[in-house]
């Protein structure tokens, strides 16, 4: 039984006029309101991040001129403000670096043909380490260190070259492209360069990811990956955990970055690849690891093609988020997402698209995810892309040494949960009276706020009335600051008192109140 200390109430409407500049609001007739009530006692999960990787353009566009990189790095990590208090960046709290298997050294002999999607390791082919190599990426590593960022995932869709089956970063005919004979050398691969980056950087790597999307074949040579069976992962993990021990680090490993969410409770069409939170973490298992002290309390898998229709990927969410609250303990991560060309919804990957469209449906992802599946995290593929697809944050010209770069919408899209859902915070009830909008509400007990991000992807404006009503039962309209991503508009700030916040059509809006 929870004992409510506070409500939030706010009823929505649709107006006429936007709120942003503060003009006199004036509501349409005929609008049913929508009444939506928080209960900060009654919370769920506490969130740990909101995260990006650096694969692959990093490792060029950290070579370009300083004022262009650090720019693009205020975008994806700063915490800053404008003069007119709205934020500089989306605030990232984590951040994943690609460790590459070195495909990058091989060049052509590689078998990947886009030069982009090579990797460098830094194990030479003379089993040397150099710690020269992915100087780009090594460069944000650090920018988002230095701009606060606390959270750091290694991750490695393939060992290194020098280890596996056929010495390349991706596999042959669908086999997992390591034996065990090299389990152990993987491992001390990865111990070596968490230590030697620690060195090189200054950056503590919380999670080490070692297997990524283990479902798939990776034999086309399009990047660096490899298939596992659960057998192959439970394997690995065993070594790592023990060279962890052995070198007395504090890093966790995060698993099993599963390619689709219906390999976590089912084997699904991948007999052995399949039902992974109990194959980890269940201990009547085979290949049981959830006892090992290296083993992050996590389970992790991507959005990918299970995002739309809306209708199918809430029961498929509300699936995962039962099968693992079976397991005393266990939280999920969502850690990689980007909109796929074969993606099920009206919106698809392929075309490169910096409006609000691809923004509205990510934001609406994210609510899903967060609330129905109640990811502790959410993470989004590529950072930066030079790519004719709707992957990126920013997205740059291809060049290796400079060029221009953009922001798009889905970026401060993110920034509307990323921004203001910080980490600690928990995730509260929210219930609507009818639908509308897809909203979610986030606890901050430290600074006493409640955070609501709340989509808007109709054609027309809504209004949100708010009356805080405190337990000693006194209510009153209190100021609230807003941020609002429209086609027009990115983190916007605005204010109003609690009876008069808008949502724009088609909108993604941060409402920060206190309580």
């Amino acid at each position: 039984m929870y004992k409510s200390v506070s409500y939030l109430f706010l009823s929505a409407a649709v107006l006429a006029l936007t709120a942003c500049n503060n003009k006199e609001i004036k509501k349409e007739t005929g609008d049913t309101a929508i009444m939506v009530t928080v209960d900060p006692a009654l919370t769920f999960q506490t969130i740990d991040n909101f995260a990006a990787s650096d694969a692959w353009s990093c490792q060029f566009v950290g070579n370009w001129p300083d004022d262009k990189k650090n720019a693009i790095a205020d975008w994806l990590f700063s915490m800053d403000t404008l003069q007119d208090g709205s934020p500089k960046g989306i605030g990232l709290s984590a951040w994943r670096f690609n460790f590459g298997a070195g495909s990058a050294q091989q060049g052509e002999a590689s078998g990947i043909k886009d030069e982009w999607r090579r990797a460098e390791s830094f194990l030479d082919a003379d089993n040397n380490y150099n710690w020269s190599r992915q100087q780009g990426q090594v460069w944000f590593l650090q920018a988002a260190k230095q701009r606060g960022v606390k959270d750091f995932i290694g991750f490695y869709n393939s060992p290194p070259v020098q280890y596996t089956r056929n010495r390349k970063a991706f596999a042959s005919n669908k086999v997992c492209n390591i034996d065990a004979d090299h389990y152990q050398d993987f491992a001390t691969y990865i111990t070596t360069t968490i230590k030697g980056l620690k060195q090189k950087s200054g950056v503590d790597f919380n999670y080490i990811s070692p297997v990524n999307e283990p479902q798939w074949d990776w034999s086309d040579g399009g990047q660096e990956g490899s298939p596992y069976y659960n057998t192959d992962i439970s394997g690995i993990v065993k070594s790592i955990n023990k060279a962890l021990q052995d070198n007395q680090l504090a890093t966790q490993i995060l698993l099993p970055e599963a390619g689709e969410y219906y390999y976590l409770y089912e084997d699904h069409d991948k007999p052995g690849k399949g039902s992974q939170v109990n194959a980890f973490f269940n201990e009547t298992s085979p290949d049981y690891i959830g006892n090992l002290p290296h083993v992050s309390k996590t389970v992790a898998a991507h959005s990918y093609f299970t995002s739309s229709p809306f209708e199918a990927a809430v029961k498929t969410r509300q699936q995962v988020s039962n099968t693992i609250s079976q397991i005393n303990g266990l939280k999920f991560w969502q850690s990689e997402y980007c909109i796929l060309g074969d993606n099920s919804g009206d919106i698809k990957g392929e075309g490169k698209d910096l409006g609000i469209k691809p923004a509205l449906y990510l934001g609406k992802l994210i609510y899903n995810d967060l609330v129905n599946a109640n990811a502790a995290a959410w993470q989004w593929w590529l950072a930066i892309s030079p790519y004719d697809y709707k992957d990126g944050l920013v997205y740059t010209d291809m060049s290796k040494t400079d060029g221009k770069y953009y922001s798009s919408k889905m970026m401060w899209a993110l920034g509307n949960y990323s921004r203001f859902v910080r980490p600690g915070m928990k995730r509260a009830e929210l219930r609507l009276s009818s639908p509308g909008v897809y909203a979610s509400a986030y606890v901050d007990e430290n600074k006493k706020q409640i955070v609501i991000v709340a989509v808007n992807e109709s054609n027309r404006q809504k209004n949100l009335s708010c009356n805080i009503a405190t337990v000693s039962g006194q209510s009153g309209s209190k100021p609230v600051n807003i941020y609002t991503t429209t086609a027009t508009q990115d983190l916007t700030k605005s204010t109003a008192s609690g009876s008069n916040v808008i949502l724009p059509a088609e909108s993604v809006v941060t409402i920060v109140s206190p309580y």
